[in-house]
């Protein structure tokens, strides 16, 4: 990264941040709670899917300030193969195949390939994933393995799934922003608002996104134990 942080960037990963652990509040509170609380439309499914946009656009631009993107993308791959592994054990039948990690870590690996686009064919890039996935919507198949292109398979759940289609479409067009507007390594803004916490939660979202859940969940299932006991 550039020795100088980008403030609004660090400031839209911050609201991300707080978006993502607030919808995974929401989602907990429900699935590990019994708190009848809808998350899969209305006001926190919005909260949970402009967290996750919010994070692919800014992690596209982010990527041109990293000194090796595909090293980065390949750690990030491991990550999500270990939420794989995790998640197969705990919740077998829903358990994380494509999610939001394993997108990140492909769209930073094939971000050298994208930066050596002209803008018009990451414009164009971005249009034809996206137009993609309303080609497809509703295909099935009969194997998993077509799950990272956004086609499933009759009776698929999990508990996040972020396929290359449409989704790539997001970090692509945070890769056209750093091209256009970042490629200094410069705010877009004169004046400066930047803040400790705010670069802190920044800094730190990666080990904020893979250590929340634990923590909220088993905060839910020991207060769930502690009541089934009368305590």
């Amino acid at each position: 990264m550039s020795s100088r942080r980008i403030w609004e960037i660090d400031f839209l990963r911050a609201i991300a941040v707080i978006l993502m652990v607030t919808f995974h509040v929401i989602f907990d509170l429900k699935e590990f709670a019994g708190i009848a609380i809808n998350y899969q439309s209305g006001l926190w499914y919005w909260v949970g899917k402009i967290s996750a946009l919010m994070f692919l656009f800014l992690a596209g631009i982010s990527s041109g300030f990293s000194k090796n993107s595909v090293k980065r993308g390949i750690k990030i791959f491991i990550f999500a193969v270990a939420i794989t592994f995790v998640t197969y054990i705990f919740f077998r039948e829903q358990y994380i195949r494509f999610g939001m990690l394993h997108l990140l870590g492909v769209g930073m690996i094939l971000f050298p390939l994208f930066k050596r686009m002209n803008n018009i064919l990451l414009i164009i890039s971005a249009a034809a994933i996206g137009f993609t996935a309303v080609l497809i919507k509703g295909t099935l198949a009969d194997t998993s393995l077509l799950l990272p292109l956004g086609v499933s398979y009759k009776g698929f759940v999990s508990l996040d799934y972020y396929p290359i289609s449409p989704y790539l479409s997001v970090f692509i067009l945070g890769i056209l922003v750093y091209k256009m507007y970042y490629y200094r390594s410069e705010s877009l803004f004169k004046f400066h608002c930047e803040n400790e916490y705010i670069s802190m939660i920044s800094k730190n979202s990666l080990g904020i996104y893979l250590v929340h859940q634990p923590i909220l969940v088993g905060g839910i299932i020991l207060l769930n134990f502690l009541s089934s006991k009368g305590l």
